[in-house]
């Protein structure tokens, strides 16, 4: 059976060694310096011989602790290869949380290519509204609809989206975008919430706002919508189903405008938000969340 030190000995050693401080073996341990100190006063008692020279300053190894040191360093380095390769396995399922509408519209019509790309790693596709928590573990991975970059977490921009009016090409004339923004004042027009309040959110207020710089005189009920909906998902029906016209996301309604089941009813744009994928800056599995970046990216 094997006899060996306590760990946490060993561990506050080996980062004590390697800073050659214990101030900054305590930061990264997480612990106080004095606890650094108890934990190598321990090892010292164990190996019956000084490992450092803490007289005069800097802290210095002494030939014992010069021997120790390389094996240590060598034994975690070994360690932390070997669990990094095992949450690299491909049977380890990414769980990726999206928001719900990212999710049923844009990313699970595109998820057999991905099975396809990586047929080894598994995705778990958590669709909601609520901001789960990757710091406890509710996902490995996040992407979040943001004007700018989360705070918090280490990750990267995928692409933005740009919002028009859109709507069946039964309500347009020959199925083309109309020439005036006057022209789509006649149409049925459909409104949903947003659910975070911004002053720069893409709706109809700020469409009419741009439209009125282009064309004065426009009507002042103009905002004012036939139907409303809370969810966006609700508003999307509507419009799939032929009931009006309504400001949607490119990103969003990418399968519908790619088909031609739905086609833009003026070229009047608005900017967008961000879809930003997000993950913890220690999370293991970096390999597998920059290879599932580089195929969202690809398939946009």
């Amino acid at each position: 059976m094997r006899k060996l030190p306590p760990l946490n000995a060993l561990r506050a050693f080996e980062s004590a060694a390697r800073h050659l401080s214990f101030r900054l073996a305590a930061v990264e341990l997480g612990v106080t310096p004095t606890a650094i100190s108890h934990q190598i006063r321990l090892l010292e008692d164990i190996c019956a011989q000084p490992l450092f020279f803490r007289r005069p300053r800097p802290l210095r190894l002494t030939e014992a602790g010069n021997m120790l040191f390389p094996v240590l360093r060598g034994g975690f380095d070994s360690f932390t290869a070997a669990f990094a390769a095992l949450c690299e396995t491909p049977h380890q399922v990414l769980r990726v949380t999206t928001p719900n509408a990212f999710a049923s519209r844009w990313l699970v019509p595109r998820l057999p290519l991905w099975q396809e790309a990586q047929p080894e790693i598994a995705l778990e596709i958590i669709g909601t509204d609520r901001t789960l928590s990757l710091e406890s573990g509710e996902a490995d991975v996040a992407i979040r609809y943001s004007r700018s970059m989360p705070d918090g977490c280490a990750g990267q921009e995928l692409f933005r989206d740009t919002y028009f009016p859109v709507c069946r090409p039964h309500l347009l004339a020959a199925g083309k975008p109309l020439a005036t923004p006057r022209d789509i004042y006649r149409l049925p027009r459909i409104h949903y919430d947003w659910m975070k309040i911004d002053p720069e959110t893409p709706t109809w207020r700020h469409w009419w706002s741009k439209a009125r710089a282009l064309e004065p005189g426009l009507p002042h009920d103009a905002e004012t919508c036939r139907l409303s909906f809370r969810e966006e998902a609700h508003a999307i029906a509507a419009v799939l189903a032929g009931q009006g016209v309504a400001i949607c996301s490119d990103v969003v309604l990418a399968p519908e405008l790619e088909a031609g089941e739905l086609v833009k009813a003026h070229e009047l744009s608005l900017p967008g938000l961000g879809y930003y994928l997000l993950h913890r800056p220690d999370h293991p599995r970096k390999r597998v969340i920059a290879l599932f970046a580089e195929w969202l990216r690809s398939v946009v």
